[in-house]
């Protein structure tokens, strides 16, 4: 039978307990976190936060978010391992910069959507985003320029219609 990740009445200590070269005690902190057979996983966390700092983290938590909180900081150490200057903000960053890279990219498709239906002539038909029917006439495309930037940013096109002077937004 199995409680905290250990056997009951083993001797068999955590991998935190072993690679601190200590007794583990039957009410083990890292014990239900830290198995003896993933010992890399206590490695790296406490390289990074140190022993010390990861058992009063852990102690400070209700029993319930401790998972989760272990689940963080070996995603932090392991990042931080890799890229020691940047950790997660680098990998954050490469991120960003692709959804930056991927949204100019739509943009510029978009763009030629528009620049396609403005060479097939006033006699082609536009629907209409904004009540979903049929128009005839040329239309205008202006980009709208974002300089603030955030996460989750979306390029937006204002199609001007010539005679009536209605604008009409589509994403």
């Amino acid at each position: 039978m199995k409680e905290g990740g250990r056997k009951q009445g083993a001797a068999t200590p955590c991998a935190a307990c072993k690679l601190l070269r200590r007794r583990c005690a039957q009410d083990c902190v890292f014990a239900p976190y830290f198995p003896a057979d993933e010992p890399q996983k206590f490695a790296s966390v406490h390289k990074v936060f140190g022993a010390s700092n990861v058992n009063k983290m852990l102690q400070e938590l209700p029993v319930h978010q401790r998972g989760d909180a272990v689940k963080s900081m070996v995603y932090e150490a392991n990042a931080r391992v890799r890229d020691p200057v940047y950790g997660c903000v680098g990998a954050i960053s490469s991120l960003q910069h692709q959804i930056d890279i991927l949204q100019t990219q739509l943009a510029l498709a978009q763009a030629e959507v528009v620049h396609m239906r403005m060479r097939q002539g006033p006699s082609s038909t536009f629907t209409n985003p904004a009540t979903g029917s049929p128009e005839n006439g040329s239309y205008r495309a202006i980009p709208i320029s974002q300089t603030n930037k955030s996460f989750f940013n979306m390029d937006i096109m204002v199609v001007d219609q010539p005679n009536t002077g209605e604008s009409l937004w589509s994403c």
